[in-house]
């Protein structure tokens, strides 16, 4: 199963307790999966069966509505989707006027107000609305959450009740199709709370953790290999700066106690200053070591310069 069918799964077990709510969240729901044939026949395709559950739910509950379902498998894609006909029949004409998908003039492509005017209907109709057209990004790849919607006006709306909630989103048309998309955890679950998807909540924020706890641990050992690629490589140029004095003017020309440093690194090219000063005898500080280091490096810059 999907995220976005595990989140649709929980929702549907949501039940409005008011009936302003029911006709809210029944609405939204008929405007995106609902079409309209012939004089006042009602047909919804739905791809998940407790949405479905839902949809019939709230129009035999609501409404008292005759409905027919037929379950329909897809030979290209062997899912099931769900068709739920509700044929011409008396009040069906009267339900639609007070959903407000119709109006005295015809079909309504925006949010009628009355519906959202209180907040608990408004988070039913985003609820809804989500039920219809809700997709959201498995969040162990993306924080993605889109609701498709067949009209600008409607995009608006959706936009607009979300925004009331301080929820930031945009409306954008693609192919055709107009898309309602937030994008980041933050806002994603923000409306996720709103609408009562607390399982989905809990889901992302897990989901979260691990992703925080796993980029802290690549940060720390990309940090801990870059600082071992560097402790290399300044290891491998004090070799050279040692074998190039030894070379030169031999070992005897460093004093005392940087020959007995160079010997310990020639013996020990892989190890830190740190190490390099326990291993001396008697052994020494890393800052001890590094003044050494340093002097035996300019001991072979000067050798360098005389090259020159």
């Amino acid at each position: 199963m999907s995220f976005t069918a595990e989140v649709k799964d929980e929702l549907s077990h949501l039940i409005p307790s008011h009936e302003l709510c029911k006709k809210a969240e029944l609405s939204a729901l008929v405007r995106i999966e609902g079409h309209l044939l012939g004089k006042y026949r009602l047909e919804l395709v739905i791809d998940i069966a407790p949405v479905a559950r839902v949809a019939v739910r709230l129009l035999h509950d609501v409404y008292h509505l005759k409905t027919e379902i037929t379950t329909r498998r897809s030979v290209l894609h062997k899912t099931y989707n769900y068709l739920i006909t509700v044929p011409a029949q008396v009040g069906l004409k009267e339900a639609l006027l007070d959903m407000g998908i119709l109006s005295a003039s015809g079909i309504e492509l925006g949010i009628v107000p009355r519906l959202v005017t209180e907040q608990c209907c408004l988070v039913s109709y985003l609820r809804g609305a989500f039920l219809g057209g809700g997709f959201i990004a498995n969040p162990r790849r993306d924080f993605h959450f889109e609701l498709t919607c067949g009209h600008e006006a409607l995009a608006n709306g959706l936009v607009a009740l979300l925004a009331q909630n301080s929820i930031m989103a945009k409306a954008s048309e693609r192919r055709g199709t107009w898309i309602v998309y937030i994008k980041g955890a933050e806002p994603i679950l923000d409306f996720l709370a709103l609408v009562g998807a607390h399982r989905a909540v809990l889901a992302i924020q897990d989901v979260r953790v691990t992703k925080s706890i796993r980029n802290d641990e690549n940060r720390r050992v990309n940090a801990e290999m870059a600082n071992q690629a560097k402790s290399v490589e300044a290891s491998l140029a004090q070799v050279r700066n040692i074998q190039l004095l030894i070379d030169r003017f031999g070992l005897d020309s460093l004093p005392k106690a940087l020959q007995e440093l160079a010997m310990l690194r020639l013996s020990h090219p892989d190890v830190s200053l740190r190490e390099l000063g326990e291993l001396a005898k008697p052994p020494l500080s890393k800052s001890a070591v590094y003044h050494r280091v340093r002097r035996i490096d300019e001991f072979a810059r000067r050798a360098l310069d005389i090259d020159e």
